[in-house]
Formats: C-alpha cells, sequence, structure tokens
C-alpha cells in the first residue's frame, strides 16, 4: 500500500485497488482491509485521532450533501411551485374547482418518532442548499461534534417549527386559488372555501409505552400552541389592515392562553397550585376564546362586502387558516394502546370485573353500557386525581374541549388494538366524558397478528349499531396502519402488502355495513427511510405505496368518500418543512403527485394471485426465520445500541444488565433503532431478504408478472434502491472484529510488536465469543439469497433496472472502514488499562464486555470510578488540629486517563458521528 490514506478520495482509491482482489479470493473483505490499513496507521502513529477526525469530516460533508440531493430530487423546491394553474383546466366548471380545492389533499401529521438525527445546523444547511440549488461546503461547525439534548420540549418546539412553515405554504397556496378563481369566476369566487391540507401533531399528547409525560405537560403543550396560533393569525390580520378591529381580539386571547400555559408549566402535582391555575384557565373572561365561529365568519363577511378583490383574498386566506386549525397550531393525537385501555374499562365493569375483553361477551357488555351510559361533568380535579392512564387522556381532552378549543375534533389513537372490544371500550370512555361528538377513535394495525386478522376486526366493528351511529355522529370512520413495526416484524414489503389488503377489506366492511354515508380516514403511519414505509423513488411512489392505486379504488368504486393522512416522522419528517421554500415545495409535491380518484385499477398483480400471493408469503416466510433465528437477533443486537447516537426522548430500550446484553430480544428495541442498526451493518434485511428466494423455481413468469405490473414495478423500485446501499461485505466485517485468530495472528512475524501484548489479551479473552460465528452466518445466508435476487434483476429490462451508485457505495464503505479502525482502537487501548486500581472492586471483565457490546460511556464511568483523576486532599479541610499523614499529595491517574480512557472516548464519538454519516447515505435514520 503506497496510499497515505489521509483524505476520503485515498480511501475510495484504496477500496477500489482491494476490491480487485476479491476475485482473487472470494472470501476477501475489502471493508475489513481497509479497516486494518487505517488501525495500523492509527496504532504505529503515522496517523492520529486528529487526523481520522478530519476524514469524519469529510465523510459527515458528503452525507450532507447526499441528503441534499435526496430532498431536491424529492420535491424539487428551484423548479416552478404553480400548483393551482398546473392542476387547472381550461374548460373546468366552477362547481369541479370547488369540489378539488375544498377536499384535502392529505392530512400530515408532524409526530415525535426519534429521528432527530442531524444536529440543528446540519438540518439548516441541508435546507438552505436544497432551496437554493447549492452545495454544502466542509466546515468545522457542520460536524456532529456538539449534538443537542433532544428533550420532549425541544421535539415539540422542532414540530412547532415545521408546523409554522407548512401554514404558511397552505396560505400562500389557498391565496392562489382565490386569485386564479378570481379571474375565471368573478362572480363566484367567494363562495369558496379551500382546505387543501390539514394538520396535526401528538408531540406531547401520546401516552403509548411513555410514563415521562405529565397530563398538565400536555395541557401546557396546548395552551402554547393555542397562544401562538393566535399570535399568528394576528399578523396575518395586521399586514392585510393594521387597523383591523379583530387584531386587538387575537391578540387579547395569545395573551391569555399565554398566561395560561404559564401557569401550567410548573410543577401542579400539589391541590393548591393546580385549583389556582386551573381556576384562572376556567373563569369567564372578556379575553378567553374556545371558538373561532364568529370571527371566522365576520372575515367572510366582510371579504364579501369588499370591493378590492385583492383584499378580499387575503381576508378569506386568513379565514381559511382559522377553518382549518382552529385555535391550535395543529389538530392534535392523543394516543394510548389497548392494555391502559383495558385497565381503564374495568372499574366500570361493576357486574363482571373480571370479564375477558377478547371475548364475545365483553362486545355484548359494552354494547350495554354504551346504551345506559349517563354524560358525567369533569373539572381538572377529576383530573389530577385520575391514576389510569388512559381514562386520564379522555379527562385531559375533555378539558382541552371545554376550556381551550371547542371547535377542534380530537383523534384518539389505539395501538396494539386487536378487538373490537377495545374501541367500543375507548367510545363508552368519550361518551361518559361528554365529548363523543368531538373524538374520532382510530384502531392501529401494525403487528402480524393485527394485519392477519384486521378484516374480521373491522367487519365486527362496523357492524355495531353503537358503532355506526357514532361515525355517522362524527362524519368518518377512522383507522391507522403503522409501517415501521409491521416492516420490522413481517418484512417492509409484505407488510405494504398486507396493509393494502387491510385497507380494502375496510371499503367492503363499509359497504357491507351501509357506512358509504361517511368517509374513511386512513392515517398510514410510515416513517422517512425505506425500511419504514417511505418509497424513495418520487414523492408519487411515496404517495401510492402506502395507499396503493388498487386500495383506493376500492373506496372510490363503493362510493366512499377517502381522506387519506400520513405522517412526518421527527427531525427527518420535519426535513421537508424546514423553511418557507421547502414546505411550500413539498405541497405542490404532494398536489401534483396525489393520484385522482378512480374506481377501476386493473394492475395484473391483483389479477395473478396464483404468482402474487405465493410470492408475498414467500417473501413473508423468509423474513420470520430471520425474525425468530438466533443468528439473526444475535447479529442485530451484538452492539446493543451502541451504534447510535440518541436521536430522541423515548427511550429505545427497557434497560438490561451485562449478561442480558448477550440475550437481547428484538422485541426489546424498538423499530426505528431496529432499521437504524441494520443501516449500520450494512444490510437492510428487512427490506431486501426474501425477495430472491421467494422467486426461486419462477424467475422468468415472477419477472414478467412484476414489470407488467405498476405496483409490481414500485416494489423492485424499492428494493434495488436499497440493495444498492447494501454491502454483505460489511455485514462479515463486523463479525471479524470478535476474530480471536485475527488478534492473534495481527502482530504475527514481528510487524505490530508493539501491540503482541494486548492483541493477545484480546485473542484469548475472544475465543468465547460468539459473534464472528454469528456474523458468518448470518452473511451466508444473506448472500444465498442475494444471488437468487440478482437472479430475479437479470431477468427485467434494461428500463427497469437500476445502476449502483460507486460513489455513493464507497463512502458508505470508507465509513464503515474508519468505524472498524476506531472500535480496534477502543478494544485496544481497553485490554491495555492496568487490571488493578483504587476502586479495585471493578470488574475487569464487566469493563471489556461493555467495550465490546458499545456501552461505552457505561465503560467510561467505570474506568474513571477506578482511575481517578484526582483525590481528597488534607488541604481540601480546614483543620485547627495539626497533623503529618499523610505526608505527600495523593496524585490522580492523569497518564492512565490520557493514554486509555480519553482516547476511547474520543473514538466513540467520532464512531457516533460515523453513524449519521452512513445513516444520511441511506437517505434517513432508521
Amino acid at each position: 500500500m503506497t496510499l497515505p490514506l489521509n483524505s476520503i478520495e485515498h480511501l475510495s482509491q484504496r477500496l477500489q485497488e482491494l476490491h480487485v482482489r476479491t476475485r482473487e479470493t472470494p472470501l476477501f473483505n475489502p471493508v475489513f482491509q481497509l479497516g486494518l490499513d487505517l488501525s495500523r496507521g492509527l496504532e504505529s502513529g503515522t496517523l492520529d485521532l486528529d487526523g481520522l477526525e478530519a476524514l469524519v469530516e469529510e465523510l459527515e460533508c458528503a452525507s450532507l450533501n447526499a441528503r441534499t440531493s435526496r430532498l431536491s430530487r424529492l420535491i424539487q423546491p428551484t423548479g416552478p411551485q404553480d400548483a393551482v394553474t398546473a392542476t387547472s383546466e381550461d374548460d373546468e366548471s366552477f362547481e369541479t374547482f370547488q369540489k378539488r380545492w375544498e377536499t384535502p389533499s392529505l392530512h400530515a401529521v408532524f409526530t415525535a418518532h426519534p429521528t432527530f438525527l442531524m444536529t440543528p445546523t446540519q438540518t439548516q444547511a441541508v435546507a438552505d442548499a436544497a432551496s437554493n440549488g447549492a452545495k454544502i461546503d466542509c466546515a468545522k461547525e457542520l460536524s456532529g461534534a456538539a449534538r443537542p439534548q433532544v428533550t420532549l420540549d425541544y421535539e415539540h418546539g422542532e414540530a412547532m417549527a415545521a408546523i409554522a412553515h407548512a401554514q404558511t405554504a397552505r396560505s400562500a397556496i389557498v391565496r392562489e386559488v382565490y386569485e386564479h378563481a378570481c379571474g375565471c369566476w368573478p362572480k363566484q369566487w367567494k363562495l369558496l372555501r379551500p382546505l387543501p391540507f390539514r394538520f396535526a401533531t401528538w408531540v406531547g399528547y401520546d401516552m403509548d409505552g411513555r410514563t415521562d409525560i405529565a397530563w398538565y405537560t400536555s395541557i401546557r403543550f396546548r395552551l402554547s400552541e393555542k397562544a401562538g396560533r393566535l399570535a399568528g393569525y394576528a399578523d396575518e390580520l395586521a399586514e392585510i389592515d393594521s387597523g383591523h378591529a379583530l387584531i386587538e381580539v387575537l391578540r387579547g386571547a395569545s395573551e391569555h392562553a399565554t398566561a395560561s400555559a404559564r401557569d401550567f408549566a410548573g410543577d401542579l402535582s400539589e391541590p393548591k397550585a393546580l385549583s389556582e391555575a386551573a381556576n384562572r384557565l376556567t373563569a369567564d373572561d372578556p379575553a378567553k376564546l374556545t371558538t373561532l365561529n364568529a370571527l371566522i365568519a365576520q372575515l367572510e363577511e366582510e371579504a364579501e362586502c369588499e370591493t378590492e378583490n385583492a383584499k378580499a383574498a387575503a381576508l378569506l386566506t386568513v379565514a381559511s387558516a382559522m377553518r382549518a386549525d382552529g385555535l391550535g397550531m395543529a389538530h392534535v393525537h392523543f394516543r394510548v394502546n389497548a392494555k391502559q385501555l383495558y385497565n381503564a374499562i374495568r372499574v366500570h365493569l361493576h357486574e363482571s370485573p373480571q370479564l375477558d375483553l377478547s371475548s364475545k361477551g365483553a362486545v355484548a357488555t359494552l354494547r350495554g353500557m354504551l346504551a345506559e351510559v349517563t354524560p358525567k361533568q369533569t373539572n381538572f380535579a377529576s383530573l389530577a386525581i385520575e391514576s389510569s392512564t388512559a381514562t386520564r387522556q379522555f379527562l385531559a381532552m375533555a378539558q382541552i374541549l371545554q376550556h381551550i378549543d371547542s371547535d377542534t375534533p380530537i383523534r384518539m389513537l389505539v395501538a396494539e388494538c386487536e378487538q373490537p372490544s377495545t374501541i367500543l371500550a375507548a367510545l363508552y370512555l368519550a361518551k361518559l366524558f361528554g365529548i363523543d361528538g368531538k373524538v374520532d377513535v382510530s384502531p392501529l394495525f401494525e403487528t402480524e397478528e393485527a394485519l392477519e386478522h384486521g378484516g374480521r376486526f373491522l367487519e365486527a366493528l362496523c357492524a355495531e349499531e353503537s358503532y355506526q351511529e357514532y361515525a355517522r355522529t362524527r362524519g368518518r370512520v377512522c383507522i391507522q396502519t403503522g409501517f415501521s413495526d409491521a416492516g420490522r416484524f413481517v418484512g417492509q414489503i409484505p407488510a405494504s402488502l398486507a396493509i393494502e389488503r387491510l385497507q380494502g377489506r375496510l371499503a367492503q366492511a363499509m359497504k357491507r355495513n351501509k357506512l358509504t354515508d361517511v368517509a374513511a380516514l386512513i392515517f398510514n403511519t410510515h416513517g422517512e427511510s425505506m425500511g419504514r414505509g417511505a418509497h424513495p423513488s418520487s414523492f408519487a411512489d411515496r404517495l401510492t405505496w402506502p395507499m396503493s392505486p388498487w386500495a383506493r379504488s376500492r373506496f372510490h368504486r363503493n362510493g366512499i368518500e377517502l381522506e387519506p393522512e400520513v405522517s412526518f416522522q421527527g427531525g427527518d419528517g420535519y426535513l421537508f418543512f424546514a423553511n418557507d421554500t421547502l414546505a411550500r415545495a413539498t405541497l405542490n409535491r404532494i398536489i401534483a403527485d396525489s393520484p385522482p380518484p378512480s374506481e377501476v385499477c386493473d394492475d395484473p398483480l391483483y389479477q395473478r394471485t396464483d404468482l402474487s400471493l405465493d410470492f408475498y408469503r414467500a417473501i413473508r416466510a423468509h423474513q420470520r426465520q430471520h425474525l425468530h433465528s438466533q443468528t439473526y437477533s444475535r447479529a442485530v443486537t451484538a452492539f446493543g445500541l451502541g451504534l447510535l447516537n440518541s436521536t430522541g426522548s423515548r427511550v429505545s430500550r427497557r434497560q438490561s444488565d451485562i449478561s442480558a446484553d448477550r440475550d437481547m430480544n428484538l422485541r426489546q428495541i424498538r423499530a426505528i433503532p431496529h432499521n437504524s442498526i441494520l443501516q449500520q451493518l450494512g444490510y437492510p434485511v428487512n427490506i431486501i431478504a426474501g425477495i430472491g428466494s421467494a422467486a426461486d423455481g419462477s424467475y422468468e413468469e415472477l419477472s414478467a408478472l412484476l414489470v407488467q405490473s405498476e405496483r409490481g414495478r414500485q416494489l423492485m423500485r424499492l428494493a434495488q434502491t436499497s440493495n444498492a446501499l447494501a454491502s454483505i461485505k460489511t455485514v462479515a466485517a463486523q463479525g471479524e472484529l470478535f476474530n480471536s485468530a485475527y488478534w492473534a495472528s495481527r502482530p504475527y512475524r514481528g510487524t505490530e510488536p508493539h501491540l503482541s501484548g494486548a492483541c493477545e489479551v484480546l485473542a484469548e479473552y475472544l475465543t468465547k465469543d460468539d459473534r464472528t460465528g454469528v456474523f458468518r452466518r448470518l452473511a451466508s445466508r444473506l448472500r444465498v439469497d442475494a444471488l437468487k435476487l440478482h437472479r430475479l434483476l437479470d431477468q427485467l429490462p434494461d428500463e427497469e433496472r437500476f445502476g449502483f451508485d460507486q460513489d455513493t457505495r464507497r463512502m458508505i464503505g470508507a465509513a464503515q472502514a474508519l468505524r472498524l479502525a476506531l472500535m480496534q482502537h477502543m478494544f485496544l487501548r481497553a485490554v491495555s488499562v492496568p487490571a488493578f486500581s483504587r476502586a479495585n472492586d471493578i470488574s475487569r471483565e464487566d469493563v471489556l464486555e461493555m467495550v465490546f457490546s458499545l456501552r461505552i460511556d457505561d465503560a467510561l464511568g467505570q474506568l474513571r470510578r477506578a482511575f481517578p483523576v484526582e483525590f481528597p486532599s488534607p488541604s481540601d479541610f480546614a483543620m485547627d488540629a495539626p497533623a503529618d499523614y499523610p505526608d505527600a499529595e495523593t496524585e490522580g491517574y492523569d497518564a492512565i486517563t490520557r493514554d486509555y480512557i480519553d482516547p476511547i472516548e474520543r473514538a466513540y464519538a467520532l464512531m457516533l458521528r460515523l453513524s449519521v454519516a452512513i445513516a444520511n447515505q441511506f437517505g434517513a435514520h432508521g
């Protein structure tokens, strides 16, 4: 090797050289070899951590440019942004135009999923570059060295900023709708009530699996959102007419809400504090607004009388925003799980408290309870003393609807919902507290069992007369589908096909039970990565992957109005709305790429079920084998969560001790970190695996079907995009870190004599480690399946085949190799730490196991406890009595900290920055 390896270009060239050697030796691993080259340079002194940090900064910058390119390609922010004219036809009637713009193209939900991958500075750089069509230049301030702590308040602030940009973009579109209509239909245009988008959020309201959100935190957020939105309305009116009478009304109401938000920001666990805060909020006050109906009517009346068209359009635009958002930044979604609801409803099962809530008897019992329930009056004291999480959520909604915003409906999402009795229990609580007319209860389907039996669930639910009455009152049937957990448990492609089948079953159930007079609101909760349901090819694919033309046609042919809803999750999702330019481009893209309503879908994938069903079932079976395999589970959990940064306020897994890490179950890890680990290991198993094996034996016939089918081509676009970033060699390289023979052989023949002692310790310790064998077995299984996948891809015509972007692959390979070198550096430093210390109760083996499973913060804490740099000194005390013992100041372990502990800490910090760079190349975290 002659390259100095001090730039990314050198690493890329070295990878190309090493790749050639795989022709000579098929088992040769270029990624691991480059990692060894870098490790040798680092341990010999020809490279140092400063030099490696410079390489990390280059890779970070390259990854930010990759994110910029992806964002620009998806939403085209520098192109034309006139969605109104682009979607209008020359001979279009006013009624057709009106129907299109008064029906939302999409409901967008801003969630707090832990995908805050990039730092605020990095996010702004990507947003600015995409908005201006520019390239990001490397700079120190763009490194990921300083990451903010992602708290719930941080997430909420980011969500509100993204929603504010979305509101600005929506208002710009609404204004253009009015201007276009004014020119085409001068006598009718003021009758328009455009509502192109509706926004929602659950940040601060999601209690599923969380105990860290107090009920008064949700109230505080809701009040602060109200204050912010009212101030925004006032500012918009001031731009139209600085003397408008409603400005003072709106600002007074905003100040009232701000004061109440401050009241609910403190600790309200004491009755006195809560009583004072609650009484101020609930008291009659001329500044208090709980409805905007009168203000909307006033603005629309003023616009009708206004002779200046531009001013009338501006007034109607503000009224449209009020109609869309109400007294908040967005609609809110509360969320609980089925177990929480079961615990809540048992209190009300007076005659049969031991009733099995999954039985048919439970449905009959709840049916009777719904018929007889009498609404109860509640206040904040009712909320404060309630111990049940689910009941507390309903009580919080009741207080919001009574004292904060009486107009805007609230969604109640129910996770882990597998029985109709769960929904009836939620309806009972809503009716008990008098809010059933303003709350949309929505079951979530995301587990394998829920997707498998969801059709029967929906049929039984829609057949219930009490549910039918409720649905007609609300005007819609709501369900939620989850692509993250579904993709984790059955694979992303089988999950998407199972979800569209469930969507079709809902249309069938609504038709059979005569519910075609209400809308179907389907909230498809997908993430921003391929592994969690975000199709990467285009925004058109992104919109139709979670709800296909076939699923949509089931509703259209039955005359059921469809309300599609999707999520923009956490920091990665908010990137689409990071500024007004991106937000406008995103909304325009949604309008342009949303599929038109059609009652017919003649895609052959749904006609040739002899092939397509077998294909689906075979992929699902293959994915299930991985999920239940000890090999796969051990590989995914080999490093715990140590390859990942903290990207959200929600805990990613339950706590466990050192011994539990070795036997960690995949269900202990949530969907986002699970997918993130697959990215970091180098192969998105839950996207690609099983496709090749499912095609085995019918390559020609299946490939012909996939090419003829638009859904099939879309499926293969996802698979090929993911496969273009995947590397089985990288998977195998992870396991070689734990290869005892590698460490024993590394200083062989005197090449690295200064490492012989450390390598010997590592070799001896790792003789009992299982991870090398685990990764080799997994790589072998993936390779066999990949060979079959490539045979299938070879059958596709050239126009349907994707090439590999070798520059991107080498960027990822360089990052992986650099991380392997840093891990080896940590391993070598860890085994070189002296065995004894002042705090000698610490087990050396425990510390090593922490390092090998990348629990670095825990390991560093133990090492610093064992080797403190400072000790108590007699001079620290002001003693009157003399002493001459000890006779010298005790010295700390500065040299050990400098030579071992600090380098481990720094190497790990660089590792985590590389993880961000790798995730950026994949397009999103998780």
